[in-house]
């Protein structure tokens, strides 16, 4: 039975637009864990599959051949376990054959692929014979492949130099919920929450569905907190391990760069990571950071002085429920109402603060459009300099084809912020810094602040002449 499909109003466009064109597709949807990507295609699909498997997690070549012909008994093939991936795949074209004649697209889709590529499988030079000498020559074969693992399916598949080189159609990377889908989520679910209370849950476990699914409409946010984060069987209380060992082979060195960016909440670059794990900032820790990059657990902002560079761009992590994790959860003191108990606390309150920077930092398109600037080409960027007092910092800077340029800061409060002397004087530092060591007198610069809560337009606010953007703006679909 179909669910109710939230959001992905472009992923459904396009899956259905490659299912329905005149050639043979081999389209790959990658993305971290739990983010939907099986939900996705099965409800889009589910009917009209010609055939579907799904890789056995930590399963060897045995336990996976036999997921295989499993598969291959429901969708009418009554196989016994092949002896190998070639006979396998034999099997399949064989099965295939009997739905081609039809002239309708024969969908074919492979959950949790790199599942199947276990050590001395062969699986990938049987899985490559099959789409390069067979399945690629008719129209009619749609080839929908999935996978946690997003390294294995970057080298191997979209990104392959082997025999699956330049093979891929398409690619999809599904990311996780904007606070809009997320809001849309969880009112279909029953939910009558805030957006200020969507906020504070999307600030802990992000626009994730499958955590979402977790959430108990009868038990007010804290409670969920309290049951699915810290109660010895929440169903999120293992899920850190969980997640790094599904997305990576060997998880151990990603955590340790996960770890150091969280210590460094303003950001890192390549080499100052490299010095935190004791590793050279070499090719191999380019691979991981990109590897994280892709997962959408940590994000990469180009930095600037005179000009843009990704060079020595700051590295930022932006995986909410990773950041929750390492800050309460991990070395908690066993203590099942821990979130009921301190949430008001200052610990807890400064937390809100740097994950609300990145809730922005994630929404820069309904910033955009808040803005009035959804037309106008901008590159947007983190900016720092050691040159100025204090080393200066501006997290989101929105550089505009049009010669503006808003610098951003991004407040958190439960009241209406009120912009101070102290602040007034510090923000006013900030723009000259920036204006003196970055764009100089070639661009107009326009104050911003995005609150949670909207913003007292007092005589400093007016004397900066702010823009503002509220949380409402970031609930934009």
């Amino acid at each position: 039975m179909q669910q109710l499909l939230i959001g992905r109003k472009n992923e459904i466009a396009r899956l259905n637009k490659y299912v329905d064109s005149n050639q043979a597709e081999f389209v790959a949807i990658y993305g971290r864990r739990r983010v939907g990507k099986t939900f996705l295609v099965n409800n889009l699909f589910q009917s009209r599959l010609a055939f579907a498997m799904t890789g056995i997690i930590g399963g060897n070549r045995a336990a996976q051949l036999d997921s295989f012909a499993e598969a291959m008994d429901q969708y009418g093939g009554l196989a016994q376990r092949p002896a190998d991936w070639h006979e396998a795949f034999r099997m399949l074209r064989r099965h295939l054959m009997t739905h081609i004649p039809s002239g309708k697209p024969c969908i074919v889709f492979i959950d949790e692929l790199p599942c199947f590529d276990t050590p001395r499988s062969g699986f990938i030079d049987a899985f490559s014979l099959f789409w390069n000498s067979w399945a690629s020559q008719q129209p009619e074969i749609k080839l929908i492949v999935c996978g946690s693992a997003t390294a294995w399916m970057m080298t191997n598949l979209i990104d392959s130099h082997g025999g699956l080189h330049n093979r891929i159609t398409h690619d999809m990377h599904l990311s996780e919920f904007t606070l809009h889908e997320t809001e849309e989520y969880l009112h279909a679910r029953g939910f009558n929450w805030s957006r200020n209370m969507v906020l504070q849950c999307y600030m802990a476990m992000g626009g994730v569905p499958y955590y979402l699914s977790l959430l108990d409409n009868d038990m007010s946010l804290a409670q969920n907190m309290d049951a699915m984060l810290f109660a010895r069987n929440g169903g999120l209380q293992r899920e850190f391990a969980r997640l790094y060992k599904t997305l990576f082979d060997n998880s151990e060195p990603y955590i340790a760069i996960v770890e150091a960016l969280f210590a460094k909440k303003k950001g890192m670059t390549r080499t100052e990571i490299g010095q935190a794990i004791k590793t050279d900032a070499n090719g191999r820790l380019t691979r991981l950071l990109q590897n994280l990059v892709d997962c959408d657990l940590v994000r990469l902002y180009p930095t600037k002085g005179r000009t843009l560079s990704k060079r020595n761009g700051l590295y930022q992590l932006m995986d909410f429920f990773s950041m929750f994790y390492l800050q309460f959860m991990r070395g908690a003191d066993n203590d099942e109402k821990w979130w009921s108990k301190n949430m008001h606390t200052p610990r807890v309150n400064t937390w809100r603060g740097l994950a609300f920077e990145r809730v922005a930092m994630a929404h820069i398109d309904q910033i955009k459009h808040a803005l009035g600037i959804d037309g106008i080409t901008a590159n947007y960027y983190s900016w720092r300099s050691s040159q100025a007092a204090g080393n200066a910092q501006i997290d989101i800077v929105i550089d505009r084809a049009d010669k503006m340029v808003n610098v951003c800061e991004v407040k958190y409060s439960e009241q209406p912020y009120t912009i101070g002397k102290e602040e007034y004087g510090k923000y006013s530092s900030r723009i000259a810094a920036f204006a003196s060591h970055s764009v100089g007198s070639r661009c107009g610069i326009v104050p911003t602040f995005i609150t949670s809560s909207g913003l007292v337009r007092n005589s400093y606010a007016e004397e900066l002449g702010v823009r503002e953007i509220t949380l409402d703006d970031l609930f934009w679909a």
